[in-house]
Protein backbone atom coordinates (compact mmCIF):
# COMPACT_ATOMS: atom_id res chain seq x y z
CA UNK A 1 0.00 0.00 0.00
CA UNK A 2 1.17 3.51 -0.79
CA UNK A 3 -1.96 5.55 -0.15
CA UNK A 4 -3.14 5.76 3.45
CA UNK A 5 -5.10 8.97 3.88
CA UNK A 6 -8.82 8.28 4.44
CA UNK A 7 -8.25 4.51 4.23
CA UNK A 8 -9.68 2.39 7.05
CA UNK A 9 -7.64 0.37 9.55
CA UNK A 10 -9.00 -2.11 12.09
CA UNK A 11 -6.74 -2.98 15.03
CA UNK A 12 -7.56 -5.59 17.67
CA UNK A 13 -5.92 -5.43 21.07
CA UNK A 14 -5.91 -1.67 20.52
CA UNK A 15 -6.45 -0.43 24.07
CA UNK A 16 -2.79 -0.64 25.04
CA UNK A 17 0.68 -1.68 23.98
CA UNK A 18 1.50 -2.41 20.37
CA UNK A 19 -2.12 -2.24 19.23
CA UNK A 20 -2.63 1.24 20.60
CA UNK A 21 0.66 2.39 19.09
CA UNK A 22 -0.37 0.99 15.69
CA UNK A 23 -3.71 2.78 15.89
CA UNK A 24 -1.99 6.04 16.75
CA UNK A 25 0.44 5.66 13.86
CA UNK A 26 -2.37 4.91 11.40
CA UNK A 27 -4.30 7.93 12.67
CA UNK A 28 -1.22 10.11 12.23
CA UNK A 29 -1.08 8.97 8.60
CA UNK A 30 -4.63 10.22 8.06
CA UNK A 31 -6.35 6.84 8.25
CA UNK A 32 -9.74 6.27 9.85
CA UNK A 33 -9.27 3.81 12.67
CA UNK A 34 -11.41 1.14 14.31
CA UNK A 35 -10.19 0.11 17.76
CA UNK A 36 -11.15 -3.26 19.22
CA UNK A 37 -10.31 -4.62 22.66
CA UNK A 38 -11.87 -6.71 25.42
CA UNK A 39 -11.09 -4.10 28.13
CA UNK A 40 -13.93 -1.58 27.96
CA UNK A 41 -12.41 1.11 30.19
CA UNK A 42 -8.99 1.06 28.56
CA UNK A 43 -10.63 0.98 25.13
CA UNK A 44 -12.62 4.14 25.87
CA UNK A 45 -9.46 5.90 27.03
CA UNK A 46 -7.57 4.80 23.92
CA UNK A 47 -10.40 6.05 21.73
CA UNK A 48 -10.14 9.51 23.29
CA UNK A 49 -6.37 9.59 22.83
CA UNK A 50 -6.39 8.40 19.21
CA UNK A 51 -9.13 10.88 18.38
CA UNK A 52 -6.74 13.73 19.30
CA UNK A 53 -4.81 12.83 16.14
CA UNK A 54 -7.60 14.48 14.19
CA UNK A 55 -9.14 11.49 12.44
CA UNK A 56 -12.36 9.50 12.62
CA UNK A 57 -12.25 6.80 15.29
CA UNK A 58 -14.64 4.00 16.23
CA UNK A 59 -14.18 1.80 19.30
CA UNK A 60 -15.91 -1.59 19.57
CA UNK A 61 -15.51 -3.83 22.60
CA UNK A 62 -14.52 -7.20 21.17
CA UNK A 63 -13.53 -10.59 22.52
CA UNK A 64 -11.62 -11.93 19.53
CA UNK A 65 -11.95 -15.51 20.76
CA UNK A 66 -15.68 -15.25 19.97
CA UNK A 67 -16.61 -15.43 16.28
CA UNK A 68 -19.80 -13.45 16.87
CA UNK A 69 -17.85 -10.57 18.43
CA UNK A 70 -15.49 -10.36 15.46
CA UNK A 71 -18.42 -10.48 13.04
CA UNK A 72 -20.04 -7.62 14.94
CA UNK A 73 -16.77 -5.69 14.78
CA UNK A 74 -16.67 -6.05 11.01
CA UNK A 75 -20.30 -5.01 10.65
CA UNK A 76 -19.74 -1.92 12.80
CA UNK A 77 -16.61 -0.97 10.84
CA UNK A 78 -18.36 -1.26 7.47
CA UNK A 79 -21.42 0.57 8.78
CA UNK A 80 -19.27 3.46 9.99
CA UNK A 81 -16.68 3.73 7.22
CA UNK A 82 -17.91 1.69 4.26
CA UNK A 83 -15.05 -0.81 4.05
CA UNK A 84 -11.69 -1.88 5.53
CA UNK A 85 -8.24 -1.63 3.97
CA UNK A 86 -5.86 -2.65 6.78
CA UNK A 87 -6.53 -5.34 9.37
CA UNK A 88 -4.19 -5.88 12.31
CA UNK A 89 -5.04 -9.10 14.13
CA UNK A 90 -3.03 -8.04 17.15
CA UNK A 91 -4.98 -9.07 20.29
CA UNK A 92 -3.09 -11.59 22.39
CA UNK A 93 -2.41 -12.93 25.85
CA UNK A 94 0.68 -14.36 27.48
CA UNK A 95 0.89 -17.94 28.64
CA UNK A 96 0.48 -18.73 32.33
CA UNK A 97 3.91 -20.29 32.33
CA UNK A 98 4.81 -23.58 33.88
CA UNK A 99 5.38 -27.14 32.82
CA UNK A 100 3.15 -28.34 30.01
CA UNK A 101 2.15 -31.30 32.18
CA UNK A 102 0.49 -28.83 34.56
CA UNK A 103 -1.43 -26.94 31.88
CA UNK A 104 -5.15 -27.59 32.14
CA UNK A 105 -7.46 -27.88 29.17
CA UNK A 106 -8.94 -24.49 30.08
CA UNK A 107 -5.48 -22.87 29.98
CA UNK A 108 -4.90 -24.20 26.49
CA UNK A 109 -8.35 -23.09 25.34
CA UNK A 110 -7.89 -19.55 26.66
CA UNK A 111 -4.44 -19.03 25.14
CA UNK A 112 -5.30 -20.52 21.75
CA UNK A 113 -8.74 -18.94 21.78
CA UNK A 114 -7.30 -15.43 21.86
CA UNK A 115 -3.93 -15.82 20.14
CA UNK A 116 -4.80 -18.21 17.33
CA UNK A 117 -8.58 -18.37 17.00
CA UNK A 118 -8.67 -14.57 17.28
CA UNK A 119 -6.56 -14.37 14.12
CA UNK A 120 -8.60 -17.09 12.41
CA UNK A 121 -11.84 -15.24 13.17
CA UNK A 122 -10.31 -12.00 11.91
CA UNK A 123 -9.24 -13.47 8.59
CA UNK A 124 -12.44 -15.45 8.07
CA UNK A 125 -14.56 -12.36 8.71
CA UNK A 126 -12.56 -9.52 7.18
CA UNK A 127 -10.82 -11.11 4.19
CA UNK A 128 -14.00 -11.14 2.05
CA UNK A 129 -14.38 -7.42 2.78
CA UNK A 130 -10.80 -6.65 1.74
CA UNK A 131 -11.08 -8.77 -1.39
CA UNK A 132 -14.47 -7.31 -2.24
CA UNK A 133 -13.52 -3.67 -2.65
CA UNK A 134 -10.80 -4.36 -5.25
CA UNK A 135 -8.37 -1.84 -3.77
CA UNK A 136 -4.97 -2.34 -2.17
CA UNK A 137 -5.15 -3.77 1.31
CA UNK A 138 -2.99 -5.38 3.96
CA UNK A 139 -3.36 -7.88 6.81
CA UNK A 140 -0.90 -7.90 9.71
CA UNK A 141 -1.06 -10.91 12.03
CA UNK A 142 0.74 -10.60 15.35
CA UNK A 143 2.75 -13.71 16.18
CA UNK A 144 6.03 -13.57 18.12
CA UNK A 145 9.61 -14.73 17.87
CA UNK A 146 8.07 -17.54 19.94
CA UNK A 147 6.39 -18.51 16.67
CA UNK A 148 9.81 -19.10 15.13
CA UNK A 149 11.78 -20.59 18.04
CA UNK A 150 10.40 -22.36 21.11
CA UNK A 151 11.40 -21.73 24.70
CA UNK A 152 10.33 -23.65 27.82
CA UNK A 153 7.48 -23.00 30.25
CA UNK A 154 5.20 -21.34 27.66
CA UNK A 155 4.24 -24.14 25.31
CA UNK A 156 0.58 -23.12 24.77
CA UNK A 157 1.80 -19.62 23.85
CA UNK A 158 4.41 -21.05 21.47
CA UNK A 159 1.85 -23.30 19.81
CA UNK A 160 -0.51 -20.39 19.29
CA UNK A 161 2.21 -18.25 17.74
CA UNK A 162 3.56 -21.01 15.49
CA UNK A 163 -0.01 -21.37 14.27
CA UNK A 164 -0.22 -17.67 13.42
CA UNK A 165 3.03 -17.86 11.45
CA UNK A 166 1.83 -20.90 9.48
CA UNK A 167 -1.54 -19.29 8.82
CA UNK A 168 0.11 -16.08 7.64
CA UNK A 169 2.58 -17.81 5.33
CA UNK A 170 -0.17 -19.87 3.75
CA UNK A 171 -2.43 -16.86 3.35
CA UNK A 172 0.39 -14.88 1.72
CA UNK A 173 0.89 -17.64 -0.84
CA UNK A 174 -2.82 -18.09 -1.53
CA UNK A 175 -3.39 -14.39 -2.14
CA UNK A 176 -0.38 -14.25 -4.46
CA UNK A 177 -1.64 -17.24 -6.43
CA UNK A 178 -5.04 -15.67 -7.06
CA UNK A 179 -3.52 -12.29 -7.94
CA UNK A 180 -5.19 -10.42 -5.09
CA UNK A 181 -4.23 -6.87 -4.20
CA UNK A 182 -4.13 -7.81 -0.53
CA UNK A 183 -0.72 -8.31 1.07
CA UNK A 184 0.14 -10.04 4.35
CA UNK A 185 2.71 -9.47 7.08
CA UNK A 186 3.44 -11.51 10.19
CA UNK A 187 4.69 -9.52 13.16
CA UNK A 188 7.22 -11.46 15.25
CA UNK A 189 8.21 -9.17 18.10
CA UNK A 190 10.81 -10.03 20.68
CA UNK A 191 10.60 -8.25 24.00
CA UNK A 192 8.33 -5.19 23.85
CA UNK A 193 7.40 -3.03 26.85
CA UNK A 194 3.71 -3.95 27.00
CA UNK A 195 1.37 -5.41 29.62
CA UNK A 196 1.54 -8.93 28.20
CA UNK A 197 2.93 -10.24 31.48
CA UNK A 198 -0.26 -8.93 33.10
CA UNK A 199 -2.56 -10.91 30.83
CA UNK A 200 -4.25 -12.35 33.92
CA UNK A 201 -6.20 -9.08 34.15
CA UNK A 202 -8.33 -10.41 31.28
CA UNK A 203 -8.30 -14.02 32.35
CA UNK A 204 -11.81 -15.48 32.81
CA UNK A 205 -12.81 -15.35 36.46
CA UNK A 206 -13.67 -19.06 36.44
CA UNK A 207 -10.09 -19.91 35.39
CA UNK A 208 -7.82 -19.53 38.46
CA UNK A 209 -4.05 -19.32 38.10
CA UNK A 210 -2.34 -22.60 39.03
CA UNK A 211 0.55 -22.80 41.50
CA UNK A 212 4.02 -22.66 39.90
CA UNK A 213 7.27 -24.32 40.87
CA UNK A 214 10.50 -22.53 41.74
CA UNK A 215 12.06 -22.84 38.28
CA UNK A 216 8.84 -21.68 36.64
CA UNK A 217 8.60 -18.64 38.92
CA UNK A 218 12.23 -17.73 38.22
CA UNK A 219 11.67 -18.02 34.47
CA UNK A 220 8.58 -15.82 34.70
CA UNK A 221 10.48 -13.16 36.64
CA UNK A 222 13.22 -13.14 34.01
CA UNK A 223 10.58 -12.71 31.33
CA UNK A 224 8.97 -9.79 33.20
CA UNK A 225 12.32 -8.04 33.44
CA UNK A 226 13.07 -8.56 29.77
CA UNK A 227 9.62 -7.33 28.74
CA UNK A 228 9.92 -4.28 30.97
CA UNK A 229 13.21 -3.36 29.30
CA UNK A 230 11.93 -4.16 25.81
CA UNK A 231 11.28 -2.02 22.76
CA UNK A 232 8.84 0.86 22.99
CA UNK A 233 5.52 -0.01 21.29
CA UNK A 234 5.83 3.10 19.12
CA UNK A 235 8.96 1.58 17.55
CA UNK A 236 7.06 -1.59 16.73
CA UNK A 237 4.28 0.51 15.20
CA UNK A 238 6.84 2.25 13.01
CA UNK A 239 8.13 -1.09 11.77
CA UNK A 240 4.60 -2.32 11.10
CA UNK A 241 3.69 0.77 9.10
CA UNK A 242 6.87 0.54 7.03
CA UNK A 243 6.26 -3.16 6.35
CA UNK A 244 2.76 -2.37 5.07
CA UNK A 245 4.12 0.44 2.90
CA UNK A 246 6.98 -1.72 1.57
CA UNK A 247 4.92 -4.94 1.30
CA UNK A 248 7.33 -6.84 3.57
CA UNK A 249 6.11 -10.14 5.02
CA UNK A 250 8.31 -10.89 8.05
CA UNK A 251 8.54 -8.22 10.73
CA UNK A 252 11.15 -9.30 13.29
CA UNK A 253 11.46 -6.36 15.65
CA UNK A 254 14.97 -7.13 16.97
CA UNK A 255 16.70 -8.94 14.09
CA UNK A 256 20.22 -8.66 15.52
CA UNK A 257 19.12 -10.38 18.73
CA UNK A 258 16.81 -13.05 17.34
CA UNK A 259 18.06 -14.03 13.89
CA UNK A 260 21.02 -16.01 15.28
CA UNK A 261 18.54 -18.16 17.26
CA UNK A 262 16.29 -18.52 14.22
CA UNK A 263 19.28 -19.50 12.09
CA UNK A 264 20.34 -22.07 14.70
CA UNK A 265 16.87 -23.62 14.64
CA UNK A 266 16.90 -23.82 10.85
CA UNK A 267 20.34 -25.44 10.95
CA UNK A 268 19.14 -27.90 13.61
CA UNK A 269 16.34 -28.96 11.27
CA UNK A 270 18.53 -29.22 8.16
CA UNK A 271 21.30 -30.94 10.13
CA UNK A 272 18.96 -33.39 11.88
CA UNK A 273 20.13 -32.13 15.28
CA UNK A 274 18.17 -32.12 18.52
CA UNK A 275 16.85 -28.66 19.52
CA UNK A 276 19.10 -26.56 21.75
CA UNK A 277 17.93 -24.41 24.65
CA UNK A 278 16.81 -20.85 23.92
CA UNK A 279 15.19 -18.09 25.94
CA UNK A 280 12.28 -16.71 23.98
CA UNK A 281 9.90 -13.79 24.52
Amino acid sequence: MREFRNKVAVVTGAASGMGKAMAERFASEGMRVVLADVEAGALAAAEREVRTRGTDVLAVRTDVSRAADVEQLAARAVQAFGTVHVLCNNAGVGSIGGLVSNQRLEDWEWTLGVNLWGVIHGIRTFLPILLGHGEDGHIVNTASVAGLISGPFQIPYNVSKYGVVALSEGLHRELALIGARIRVSVLCPGFVATRIMESERNRPSELPIPALGEAEVAYGEMMRQRVGAGLAPVEVARQVFEAIRDERFYIITDPDEWKPFIRERMEDILGDRNPGLVEVG
